[in-house]
């Protein structure tokens, strides 16, 4: 509790805050509400001391100093055997430079392009290179990866990374300076002539530039501050020429006054004012501090940095997504490639099934053409057979007298128109059979055509050259169907021509009947005639033939009407005459 009690006391003197005894010792009283209550210290400091805090009214350097000298106590354990490189000071001054780096994140880590930054910031003071072996050995190390605490960092720096052998009291002016620079929120420091108003004289001063004002001392100690000069929009710097005795001038303007100021060299006026205009930059645009605004571009940077860097990972993580894709996809692609080859194979399987099937048709049609044509051949042989037997006939009935052989002549020619007629209209009926068979056969076909081309353009299109075989094959199997019709035609027209003749005999026998029964009444005996039959010249439909003066004996009888044996195709009956005697 008296820890606590001396804590706020200092609180109170460091940031200016008027002290209140009694409510600091009613909250530390022996209660339980006091510090070792569940509200605990934290309710106290911020009621009674961070709200009462007015900005401008403390320094800042006493409270970072307090600030440093309760941690430091805990946390900051240099080595004793004289090999720490920094003071109490210069540990001091990089803690608030750590402070100052840091993001504003608890705990508070500084990360390792902040920590080189500051590192190469110190070097830059010393004029010296920044030994970047030991650093980079010191960021394998998997706890500074994401960054480093302030205990860490000054230990660092007494490992000797800012190079080793170097004077102390150099080190902690550099440290200093670069903590004026960034903490303090100096630009630049260092002497100039000033030129007075009132006598006009030439003095040599101590100038500190901020952002906000560009202040002049009696010494670099700034102890005795001799006057200010503020910057706003209304400033400007300015070049002089040489005047007076004075090289390398230049003067800042205000309102309402002048200032006139020599630097010892041109490369000091120059950066003299590049550093006085970017302070009214600065002061222009309302920002306090320019390693405040460094610090937020390096943040932005850094963050820009990691948003690309989440964005490669993601990328790369995308690629491997597509690549892993890709790759299922190609192994997809390789099986539907292989089923593909098994589909081939099992279609070109099924197109080989399919054409020997439709050889298998071919030959078979092609056999029933050749039984067709075999069937029509035997017909003709047959035929010729049936003539050779006629024209036996023919051979024997010329032993008959003249009338007698003209009439049977003419009786023969009609049996042959009727035998013809037969033959012909058995044949017609046969080919009509034949045709209608081959139709059904045809349109059989056609229909299994049709089948198959519908299966076969529904698998694959590319059977249009076997349909196309089957096409070619009813085309010519039509062909032969008109063949067909052709020689049934020829067939209906040798008929016509039969029956012509036929027509054309049955006129010639009327004739010759007429004459055959004149002729014989005035030469038969009356005895005779009585006792001789009946000559009777036979019409068409009965297939008799007529007698002559003697008796006519057929060697066959007829069975049935006279027609049925002809209808079988037996050969047609030969007449057999026997003529009497005369008495």
């Amino acid at each position: 509790m008296k820890v606590l009690l001396v804590l706020s006391h200092n609180l109170y003197s460091v940031l200016r805050i008027p002290h209140n005894q009694a409510a600091l010792e009613q909250h530390f009283s022996d209660d339980d509400d006091g510090p070792v209550s569940s509200q605990g210290y934290m309710p106290y400091l911020n009621k009674f001391i961070l709200d009462k805090v007015v900005e401008g009214t403390f320094e800042k350097e006493e409270v970072d100093a307090l600030c440093w000298t309760l941690c430091s106590k805990k946390n900051y354990h240099p080595n004793t055997n004289g090999t720490a490189v920094l003071s109490n000071k210069d540990a001091e001054f990089l803690w608030c430079l750590f402070n100052f780096l840091t993001e504003d994140k608890y705990p508070l880590v500084l990360v390792p392009e902040e920590v080189e930054y500051l590192l190469k910031k110190i070097c830059a003071v010393l004029n010296v290179e920044l030994n970047s072996v030991d650093l980079e050995e010191f960021w394998t190390q998997e706890c500074v990866r994401e960054g480093m605490s302030v205990w860490s960092f000054l230990e660092l720096v007494n490992s000797g990374v800012l190079g080793r052998g170097l004077d102390r009291e150099r080190l902690s002016s550099a440290i200093e300076d670069v903590y004026r620079e960034i903490v303090g929120n100096v630009l630049k420091e260092g002497y100039l002539w000033k030129k007075g108003h009132l006598r006009r004289n030439w003095t040599e001063r101590w100038f500190c530039l901020k952002p906000s004002a560009l202040c002049y001392y009696t010494s670099e100690d700034r102890k005795e501050c001799k006057g200010s000069i503020e910057l706003d929009n209304n400033c400007c710097v300015e070049v002089l020429p040489e005047r007076e005795g004075k090289r390398c001038m230049f003067c800042v303007k205000t309102l309402n006054k002048t200032y006139e100021m020599s630097a010892p060299d041109s490369k000091q006026r120059q950066e003299w004012t590049a550093a006085i205009q970017q302070a009214i930059r600065l002061r222009s645009e309302g920002k306090s501090s320019l390693h405040k605004e460094l610090k937020a571009r390096r943040q932005e940077v850094r963050e820009e940095r990691e948003r690309r860097r989440a964005m490669r990972e993601q990328e790369t993580q995308r690629l491997q997504d597509l690549q892993g894709e890709k790759e299922q996809k190609q192994a997809e692609l390789e099986h539907l490639k292989e089923a593909q080859k098994q589909a081939q194979a099992s279609l070109l399987q099924e197109e080989e099934r399919r054409r020997k099937q439709h050889e298998e048709l071919q030959r078979a049609l092609e056999e029933q053409l050749r039984e067709a044509e075999e069937a029509r051949a035997s017909m003709r042989e047959e035929m010729a057979l049936k003539e050779l037997e006629a024209e036996h006939q023919r051979k024997r009935i010329r032993e008959l007298e003249e009338l007698q052989q003209r009439l049977e002549e003419a009786l023969h020619q009609e049996i042959k128109a009727r035998q013809d007629e037969e033959n012909y209209r058995y044949t017609q009926a046969r080919l009509l059979a034949e045709e209608e068979e081959k139709t059904k056969a045809l349109l059989s076909l056609q229909e299994e055509q049709e089948e198959l081309l519908e299966q076969m353009q529904k698998e694959k299109r590319e059977l249009r050259r076997d349909m196309e075989e089957k096409a070619n094959a009813l085309e010519e199997a039509h062909k032969q169907l008109e063949n067909i019709r052709a020689s049934r035609h020829r067939v209906d027209q040798d008929i016509a021509a039969a029956q012509r003749k036929q027509r054309q005999a049955s006129t010639s026998v009327k004739h010759w009947n007429v004459q055959m029964t004149r002729l014989m009444h005035p030469i038969s005996p009356g005895d005779r005639r009585a006792l001789a039959p009946a000559i009777r010249v036979p019409s068409l439909g009965d297939g008799r033939l007529p007698a002559t003066r003697g008796s006519i004996r057929e060697t066959d009888r007829h069975n049935g009407d006279g027609e049925s044996e002809r209808e079988d195709g037996e050969k047609p009956r030969v007449l057999h005459k026997t003529y009497s005697e005369p008495v």
